[in-house]
């Protein structure tokens, strides 16, 4: 019953099959085969070992699937850690917890520092400040259900819920690639047309891009949830990672998914696809005008100028790509990759760009120890 059970697609489990397995194929006093023990840990609930007994009440319901075969439009999911590492989780969850705590001071200081400036703010700062807000987003977004799972092994989530965290994990992250183009707009400007820079990018027009941006990520999304809603689920109710993405989520409908699927495929390429060669569009004109000028001197100016965006575009795009080859390609690969890969896209830009403008900029790091300054003087008296 074990090796059926592991061949199952849907790694569903039903409380009688489960006592059956009990009273049937364990004896008292047996230990769990070796594949029990992975089906287990693939739902979550792994003994610490294999050789560890089956405890005596064991749980069973949490181990059933919350849909039953007629199917449910608003299941209960349940979310995924690091399979088979569950009594690590307290230990795995101490580099999370830096890397969050990281993001979050880093983008605040950088907020804190542009809007306590008044020399900062300028266009190039107004868009540093949508990138920060952005990242701030982006990293909340995630946090409360990461922290619950290895803080407190909380692993179910609502459809509502997480119907709500997947809107705005991809609502930031569609914010992030638009806000790196209106970066590369303005990088654009005071390169290529430096005179009209003033009248250009007024604060009048920082403002509308900035509700442009917010408009379209968050419209292009919405439809989504709405969507998933419509769907009846009647498979696993386990999802792969710590947080919910819609990708996700709309593998374990068994509704015809077709509209979700070319409506996202519609989404990235006009999102993703266009903003990406708009970017690459814009330094190909810019290295044009900066290869046309005389001094050598000017040249390194110019590239210095953009040298910290071109360093957050890369961090972000090349994560994405990362992500992208991983679904494609790395059907062999542990599920713990695919985990580590999903984290790496939605916490490292959040932790990266406020490092790589405080070191990369030398306004912002004279902003951020005139602000330590203060600080100093003002415990000191």
């Amino acid at each position: 019953m074990g090796t059926e059970l592991l061949s199952s697609p849907t790694f569903g489990f039903r409380p009688t099959s489960m006592q059956s397995l009990w009273r049937n194929d364990l004896l008292p006093g047996n230990t769990i085969p070796m594949n029990i023990k992975v089906l287990f840990s693939l739902q979550g609930f792994c003994p610490s070992s294999a050789t560890r007994s089956l405890p005596d009440p064991c749980c069973w319901w949490t181990m059933s699937p919350l849909s039953n075969s007629s199917g449910s439009s608003h299941p209960v999911f349940m979310l995924l850690g690091f399979p088979g590492l569950e009594t690590h989780h307290y230990w795995i969850s101490i580099p999370f917890c830096s890397v969050y705590l990281i993001a979050l001071l880093g983008n605040s200081t950088i907020l804190f520092v542009i809007k306590t400036n008044p020399s900062l703010h300028e266009p190039m700062y107004g868009f540093l400040c949508m990138l920060a807000i952005t990242d701030l987003g982006l990293s909340l977004s995630t946090l409360p259900t990461v922290l619950d799972l290895f803080w407190f092994n909380i692993r179910e989530i609502g459809f509502s819920a997480c119907a709500m965290q997947l809107f705005f994990i991809h609502t930031f992250s569609f914010m992030e690639s638009l806000v790196l183009l209106a970066m590369a707009f303005n990088c654009y400007v005071a390169i290529c047309i430096p005179l009209k820079y003033t009248r250009i990018l007024t604060n009048l027009v920082l403002v509308k891009i900035g509700l442009a941006i917010a408009a379209r990520s968050s419209g292009i999304v919405f439809p989504t949830p709405w969507l998933l809603r419509r769907y009846t689920y009647c498979k696993s109710n386990l999802l792969s990672h710590s947080f919910c993405l819609h990708q996700d989520v709309l593998k374990l409908s068994c509704s015809d998914s077709s509209v979700n699927s070319m409506y996202g495929l519609c989404v990235i390429l006009s999102t993703l696809v266009i903003d990406a060669l708009l970017i690459l569009l814009s330094y190909l004109k810019i290295i044009r005008t900066v290869t046309a000028v005389a001094s050598r001197e000017e040249q390194l100016k110019a590239f210095n100028t953009c040298v910290s965006h071109i360093c957050v575009v890369l961090i972000f795009f090349i994560t994405v790509i990362g992500v992208s080859m991983m679904h494609t390609f790395g059907k062999q690969v542990s599920p713990i990759a695919h985990i580590l890969m999903a984290d790496v896209y939605l916490l490292i830009p959040p932790v990266l760009n406020p490092i790589v403008y405080s070191v990369k900029t030398q306004p912002i790091q004279k902003g951020i120890l005139k602000t330590l300054g203060k600080r100093r003087t003002i415990c000191l008296s």
